[in-house]
């Protein structure tokens, strides 16, 4: 199957109760890096339009901000949390093409599918990821998010807030 194929939001599928054999996400961490309370800065990803990403793809554009941010700022100076997700489930009607292959599909009939992978779904300007770093790693941050927007489908923007911690010292 195609990328393109899971891009479009359908109908969740999410009840792990029901579904049998679902995958595991395939994302290793959901945050990297160190916590602090005295981060200046934060760094939004932001999807431009409602779409599907897979767990793959998620997991992709995590490794690489964290080796981005790792080797530019160190792993005190700044922290990774992915904000997206993946508990929809995706199916899959698996066909076999090839000689004497109508014999081992039925086609359409019973076409619901088998768990195949996970995907977020993500709405209009809900963030996926969320980089809190000090001033002097704005740039950097700035550049490692953009890295993984490439690896993400469709489109998304960098927003760069100052926390209010830092106004108030």
């Amino acid at each position: 199957m195609k990328a393109r194929n899971w891009r479009a939001a359908e109908r969740p599928y999410t009840r792990e109760d029901y579904i049998h054999g679902a995958p595991q996400p395939r994302i290793a961490k959901y945050t990297m890096g160190s916590y602090k309370e005295d981060y200046t800065h934060e760094l939004l990803l932001i999807a431009e339009e409602d779409l599907q990403v897979r767990d793959v793809a998620l997991e992709s554009a995590r490794v690489a901000i964290g080796k981005q941010l790792a080797s530019k700022l160190g792993g005190d100076n700044f922290f990774l949390e992915l904000k997206a997700h993946p508990h929809h489930v995706l199916r899959e009607n698996k066909m076999i093409f090839g000689a004497h292959a109508d014999r081992l599909q039925e086609g359409m009939r019973r076409a619901f599918g088998k768990p195949v992978g996970r995907a977020a779904r993500v709405r209009r300007g809900s963030p996926v990821f969320r980089v809190l770093t000090y001033s002097n790693g704005v740039e950097e941050a700035k550049k490692a998010l953009r890295i993984a927007a490439k690896k993400l489908p469709k489109r998304y923007r960098v927003l760069i807030r100052e926390l209010a911690a830092s106004k108030a010292a």
